[in-house]
């Protein structure tokens, strides 16, 4: 079996996340894989950080991610692995309240550190690895429309 696009690096953008605020891509998906680039908890109309504190921010930053993924066509779901980044690690407690309501049964791999500061002085950002389900009939897992090869 081959598949043309498997390799492919494909970019991913969603009219309900915000946009990247630097050189970077919000979505890539690639090989099977989908990596989402670190969410804050930007409103994607106004471009402004949630009011609410960590909790508001969370929320926001996985719905963000979400649209994100599915913007690439997979879901929370297929998440296998997020990193979260506080800006106070006192604040573990409250994000991980947030996060349980996105996660609820067998959440993703998850490492959580504090860090000196995020961009727009967000509380949280959040990013993502997850897999894309195979949507053909060839089972390569990158959702294209391969048919088997003949081999010779």
């Amino acid at each position: 079996m081959s598949c043309c696009c498997c390799e492919e690096k494909r970019i991913y953008i969603s009219e309900k996340a915000p946009k990247a605020i630097g050189p970077y891509s919000p979505a890539v998906k690639g090989n099977g894989l989908v990596f989402i680039s670190g969410q804050l908890g930007f409103d994607p109309a106004t471009g402004l950080i949630v009011e609410g504190g960590v909790e508001a921010e969370t929320r926001q930053a996985l719905t963000n991610l979400k649209n994100l993924l599915e913007a690439a066509g997979t879901n929370l779901d297929n998440v296998m692995k997020t990193t979260v980044f506080l800006r106070d690690i006192n604040d573990f407690a409250k994000m991980n309240a947030v996060y349980a309501e996105f996660f609820v049964v067998n959440p993703p791999a998850r490492s959580a550190v504090q860090v000196a500061a995020l961009p727009r002085a967000a509380a949280v950002e959040i990013e993502a690895v997850a897999m894309e389900g195979c949507q053909c009939d060839c089972g390569c897992g990158c959702g294209c429309d391969c048919e088997e090869e003949d081999e010779d």
